[in-house]
């Protein structure tokens, strides 16, 4: 057996002592103190302590705020606490490749999608997945907020919305009407509006998720989508929640007019209990994506799940668009 360079090992030595130390300030930062990361880790809290000590030292530049009541990352920690979560996922990545990970489909998978939406079209998908994928074990978080993939170790995202440009790979897999509603009781009683400007005499059930004010309701002649042609109107709010199933359950008792996605009353329109209204003032329809973390080659358990997801999406007639309900 061939001779080993000492001087070999204590580089590698050296370069893994690096890695290990990026990993504990990664560790520290998320959990926002010294004595929780020893405990995620395994480690004492000296050990730790020493860790970040040593990657400030080596780099010249304060990671950290500390005090005796809290912990926060400087500016330069910020960006430093970037390239470290790249750095080691590629190296996550590069270590599942090896092993096998790239190849069958394997390990948990993290996917986030809208609350409703989640529950009624995302997880049946993620469901019959596992059911084919028995190495595959699957964490949802389906909650009304832009969840940052990478922060969250997500894998990912269904989103509904216009999409920024950014580092992420997004597959269309339709479009979603946002729809004008009301019982057919309440139009009996209050008339149906004709055009936007007869919503100032009507009642109207909003949705606002901090709690506070909803916004102003947007309006497009017809034939023109363009954002400068939209007309904005705030009718009387008889109700404002933070909940759309609360808004909803208004709107079928009659307590006013109520703006939603069509995937969330498609089941109420269809039998009737909701009646779409100023259809031809709607907004465009809102794209929806299936968003992946890009960059990287993508694990087999991603990759299989988008493309089972996409399928599966682009098959829903809600995701139709302007054809669905026409």
């Amino acid at each position: 057996m061939a001779a080993v360079d000492i001087s070999v090992l204590h580089r590698l030595q050296w370069r893994m002592d690096r890695l290990d130390n990026l990993r504990i300030f990664v560790a520290v930062a998320d959990a926002n103190g010294f004595a929780e990361a020893a405990r995620r880790l395994g480690l004492s809290a000296s050990a730790v302590t020493r860790a970040v000590l040593a990657l400030e030292q080596r780099l010249g530049a304060q990671l950290l705020h500390r005090t005796t009541r809290s912990l926060r990352v400087t500016e330069a920690g910020a960006r430093f606490l970037d390239d470290c979560r790249r750095i080691l996922a590629d190296l996550d990545e590069a270590e599942a490749s090896a092993g096998g990970a790239h190849s069958v489909p394997q390990g948990q998978l993290a996917i986030t999608a809208p609350s409703m939406f989640g529950r009624l079209y995302v997880a049946p998908v993620v469901l019959d997945f596992l059911e084919q994928h028995r190495q595959v074990s699957a964490r949802t978080l389906f909650v009304d907020r832009v969840v940052n993939l990478l922060d969250e170790g997500l894998d990912v995202a269904v989103r509904i919305a216009h999409l920024p440009d950014s580092g992420l790979t997004a597959i269309a897999v339709g479009a979603m009407r946002a729809v004008y509603v009301a019982a057919p009781s309440y139009l009996a009683e209050h008339g149906v509006p004709r055009v936007p400007a007869d919503l100032v005499n009507h009642r109207a059930v909003g949705v606002s998720r901090e709690g506070g004010q909803a916004t102003a309701w947007s309006f497009y002649p017809p034939g023109n989508k363009e954002r400068a042609a939209r007309e904005l109107i705030q009718p009387p709010m008889r109700l404002v929640a933070n909940s759309s199933e609360v808004a909803i359950s208004a709107a079928l008792r009659g307590h006013g007019i109520a703006r939603k996605l069509v995937y969330q009353v498609a089941d109420e329109i269809a039998s009737g209990r909701l009646q779409v209204i100023l259809a031809d003032y709607e907004p465009a329809p809102i794209p929806v994506h299936v968003v992946t973390l890009a960059g990287r080659k993508a694990p087999a358990k991603v990759r299989a799940f988008v493309d089972f997801a996409v399928e599966r999406l682009r098959a829903e007639p809600v995701l139709g668009g302007a054809a669905f309900l026409a």
